[in-house]
């Protein structure tokens, strides 16, 4: 859909700009790319953790982790919107109402997990069964759904707190909760796992509750804020329900991609035991990769989201240009990363050397398909940055739709498990052709406080 001709600022509604340099990206990428890398080492420590109690345990994992991350991430919408909104006022100069909307979106939060704390707990053995958990695997998939699912009102909170203080341009902090947590986290889990002999339990139980103690030390410093600046803490029931519908759009490009990474685990599934193992451990370590690329991607949240509120279209340009280079850049980079320490990683994860022996393959595939994953996660977040989340949600479905079709052809040929991992590549092609169409143009180049 075309942008009205109102909402699209052109030469003479510009407020003058200062260049947006390497360094002032970088400032706000490096603190983001140490939050975003402490986030997934939660799951590569359980995933070291738990892998050597066995395949069905960490085949266990793997199920339940992919139920788990579906549950916060159809909610990332918290996060990316709330960046992007506050980002915006900054720019615009209304910093008051970029903070209340913050907090408005943490309430939301707190909501939303409990509601979904719920649905983990009472529905973690139907849940792990759909996914298609083998009958070894089933009952630790289970068990770890329902033990973590009590960490969800925390874990969404600190999704709608660190958006907030990323639109606020303060990467630092959460760098500092994200870095201490996943230390801290780490350790628990192994005294949980061995010294105490919860097994798969005790990881669960260990991340739940420092995710807890995240979302605390997170509204302790929101609290904070809103003194300083005199903003009331306390809901606005308005605001909040506004939020929620006008985050529709974001929701669905999510639950679009969650349906493409459910679908990967329960083909995953169908190959057996050993390759849902070696998946899992795939999945994670691409995860861990797309997510430090991903720290561009909140740095072009943050400034293409600030520079359109001040009209500045020039220098929005220039955000675009800087992050697609960099973007391919750290992509060539990951990927040789990943090709080089394939051997190693197949053995640090796992003992079991069926898993080694359908894990390496996939780990380069994997790796080739990294330099455009780069370029995938900056285009989104610029997009998400200038609020366009419309278009995403279309092409979210129609790239989850070309998965599904290549899930068809990979089963009707008798593929394995590194097809299945060529597929997932064609999806990640399919988002690149889509989200680069997109950015071309001038549509989604919405101008002042609000993107509509």
């Amino acid at each position: 859909m075309e942008a009205e001709p109102a909402q699209v600022a052109d030469a003479t509604q510009e407020t003058p700009a200062t260049e947006v340099t390497g360094r002032a990206i970088l400032a706000l990428a490096i603190p983001a790319l140490g939050a975003l890398l402490a986030e997934p080492l939660f799951v590569l420590a359980d995933s070291a953790i738990v892998g050597h109690l066995g395949p069905a345990q960490l085949a266990g994992l793997g199920t339940a982790g992919a139920a788990l991350n579906t549950l916060v991430n159809v909610c990332i919408f918290l996060a990316y919107s709330t960046t992007a909104q506050v980002s915006r006022l900054i720019g615009a100069g209304r910093r008051g109402e970029g903070l209340a909307r913050g907090v408005d979106g943490m309430y939301l939060a707190a909501g939303l997990g409990l509601l979904l704390a719920v649905v983990g707990v009472l529905g973690a053995d139907p849940i792990v069964r759909w996914l298609g958990a083998g009958a070894e695997a089933a009952p630790y998939a289970a068990t770890y759904l329902r033990i973590s699912s009590l960490g969800l009102p925390g874990m969404l909170l600190v999704l709608a707190a660190t958006g907030l203080l990323r639109g606020l341009h303060d990467m630092r902090t959460p760098l500092v909760v994200a870095a201490a947590a996943a230390v801290i986290n780490t350790l628990a889990n192994w005294v949980l796992v061995y010294p105490c002999g919860l097994g798969i339990a005790g990881s669960a139980a260990g991340t739940a509750g420092v995710q807890s103690a995240m979302a605390l030390a997170y509204a302790y410093i929101v609290v904070k804020a809103c003194r300083r600046e005199n903003v009331s803490a306390r809901p606005n029931p308005r605001a909040v329900r506004a939020s929620l519908s006008a985050n529709f759009a974001l929701l669905v490009r999510t639950i679009g991609l969650r349906v493409y990474l459910l679908a990967a685990v329960w083909a995953a599934g169908r190959l057996g035991t050993d390759a849902l193992a070696a998946n899992t451990i795939a999945q994670n370590l691409w995860f861990m990769l797309a997510l430090a690329l991903d720290a561009l991607a909140i740095a072009a949240q943050a400034l293409v989201g600030h520079e359109l509120g001040a009209g500045r279209t020039d220098a929005t340009r220039q955000v675009v240009a800087r992050m697609n280079r960099w973007g391919l850049g750290f992509g060539v980079v990951t990927g040789v990363g990943l090709a080089a320490l394939s051997p190693v990683l197949a053995g640090a994860f796992t003992n079991d050397q069926a898993v080694a022996a359908a894990l390496m393959p996939v780990l380069l595939v994997a790796a080739l398909f990294q330099p455009p994953a780069g370029v995938v996660f900056v285009l989104d977040g610029v997009l998400i940055g200038a609020g366009d989340a419309t278009y995403l949600a279309w092409a979210s479905l129609a790239c989850t739709g070309v998965f599904l079709i290549g899930l068809a052809i990979l089963f009707a040929a008798g593929g394995n498990l590194t097809w299945l991992w060529v597929v997932v590549g064609v999806f990640t092609l399919a988002r690149l052709a889509f989200l680069y169409a997109r950015a071309r143009g001038t549509a989604w180049m919405r101008v002042g406080a609000h993107a509509g």
